[in-house]
């Protein structure tokens, strides 16, 4: 019943998605066919009938209500329409896109859990005070931090002085780097300061008293106890955060000169290319309500308190 009720409410929120993204598109100023005109060769001189054509051609001509019928029965089969700026099919653009995106934010996220993870515990574990405020004073400053500054930060630091990584382009592994620490640093700053918030209630709980009064010492309560405790909201957030990853990507890919989702959604925003723009907030709608619904499903598996309410729940 409750991975019934979760997948339908991921079916919902997709759907909500779908229509909102629709919505607000159609209702945003402008005319993707007159800015495709406007760009090609002799379009401002365009005829009516020209324009009367095109705007038949991608079904801007019809009630709003039809448009939307017909888009939401294609979107269900995966089609989300021709996009009027390159003409080629939105579905296969953004598909195409995903691969370089999904490769910086995967090791974006991997950096902001080990680095973000390993700050939290080293600044709560330390008995040496002041390491402890440098540690734990850092994930403030990372959420301070505009990301495209950062990103300009590192270029001239690492790629124009050090000349240790390429400052832009998507070649080569070496390529990854500098995008994936510059996501990764608001992100890792985010999952510290929750870690350690958590790990510092949980060491303040009378059971911890009660293992350490049973001999324990104190890496077995940090790590063997505390921990697993405190990283349970930690666990959620991290299926919330890798979902804005995508997002993210969007400032990274741009500052970077990257190939990915990012840039072809701020050429397709700026084109007012409608069903690109409506392919990418659907797919990371669909990645954001895929990786909280995995997170929901191993939160069970990891806290017995809620295993033993699924297990009520039927």
């Amino acid at each position: 019943m409750r991975v019934a009720r979760r997948l339908l409410q991921a079916v919902v929120v997709l759907w909500a998605a779908f229509t909102l993204s629709f919505l607000i598109l159609y209702l945003l100023p402008g005319d993707s066919v007159l800015t495709k005109l406007g760009s090609a060769e002799g379009g401002p001189s365009a005829s009516p009938e020209q324009i009367a054509q095109l705007r038949a051609q991608y079904g801007l001509d019809q009630p709003v209500l039809v448009q939307y019928g017909k888009q939401l029965l294609a979107a269900l089969h995966g089609d989300f329409g021709t996009s009027v700026s390159t003409g080629d099919d939105a579905t296969h653009m953004v598909l195409t896109a995903l691969p370089p995106t999904l490769a910086v934010t995967g090791l974006a996220l991997l950096f902001a859990v080990v680095f973000g993870g390993a700050i939290a515990v080293l600044g709560t574990f330390t008995r040496t005070r002041w390491v402890s405020q440098l540690l734990l004073s850092l994930p403030p400053l990372g959420t301070s931090l505009p990301t495209f500054w950062v990103g300009l930060l590192l270029i001239q630091l690492f790629s124009f002085r050090l000349r240790l990584v390429p400052a832009l382009g998507s070649a080569g592994f070496a390529s990854l780097i500098l995008p994936a620490v510059t996501l990764a640093l608001p992100t890792g700053a985010i999952i510290a300061q929750v870690l350690a918030k958590s790990l510092r209630t949980q060491l303040a709980e009378p059971y911890v008293e009660i293992v350490r009064a049973k001999g324990a010492g104190r890496g077995r309560v940090h790590f063997g106890h505390a921990l697993r405790n405190a990283g349970l909201p930690t666990l959620t957030l991290v299926g919330v955060v890798a979902g804005n990853l995508l997002a993210g990507s969007v400032v990274t890919e741009t500052v970077f000169s990257r190939d990915g989702l990012g840039r072809i959604t701020a050429s397709a925003v700026t084109s007012q290319d409608v069903p690109v723009v409506q392919a990418v907030i659907v797919l990371a709608a669909f990645f954001f309500v895929g990786l909280n619904l995995i997170v929901d499903l191993v939160y069970p598996l990891l806290d017995p308190r809620v295993r033993k309410e699924v297990t009520a729940d039927g």
